[in-house]
């Protein structure tokens, strides 16, 4: 009876410590703005520009967001952490605004790389990649 007892402890002990070291390997997602973008950006208004609800920083300039492609776990990462919705429900929503002529959702771009490369070239994007792909070509403004 104790060697099952022993068992099962080193199994939940380890079951718990290697789902621990997973969860810790996951890099933070963080919002990025081009470097030289002053504006004042806070998460409620990220959110209304991935939304389509916002189309300006609040500085006045344009926002136009590009987002990473369905499959991308920091996709989800964003949509369920800033948004507050599935990618289900996100793939939905857009498909409703689309439908009824609404708004255009964000552009797709192969990568994080990808992302970097056009908001470090193009001071109106706005766009979020895993933290640990992060350069000095790009602000981050928002991290989670």
């Amino acid at each position: 009876m104790k060697a099952i007892n022993l068992k099962l402890f080193f199994f939940f002990a380890l079951f718990v410590f290697s789902f621990a070291s997973i969860s810790s390997s996951y890099a933070d997602t963080v919002v990025i703005v081009h470097k030289d973008n002053a504006s004042a950006i806070n998460p409620a208004l990220i959110k209304r520009i991935f939304l389509g609800k916002a189309k300006n920083f609040k500085g006045g300039g344009v926002a136009t967001p590009i987002e990473l492609p369905e499959s991308n776990p920091t996709r989800s990462a964003f949509n369920k952490g800033l948004l507050k919705k599935s990618d289900t429900q996100m793939k939905a929503y857009w498909a409703r605004l689309v439908f009824t002529g609404k708004a255009t959702p964000p552009v797709q771009v192969a990568d994080d790389a990808a992302v970097i490369e056009k908001v470090s070239n193009n001071p109106t994007l706005i766009g979020y990649i895993d933290s640990a792909s992060v350069t000095d070509a790009v602000k981050v403004v928002h991290s989670f």
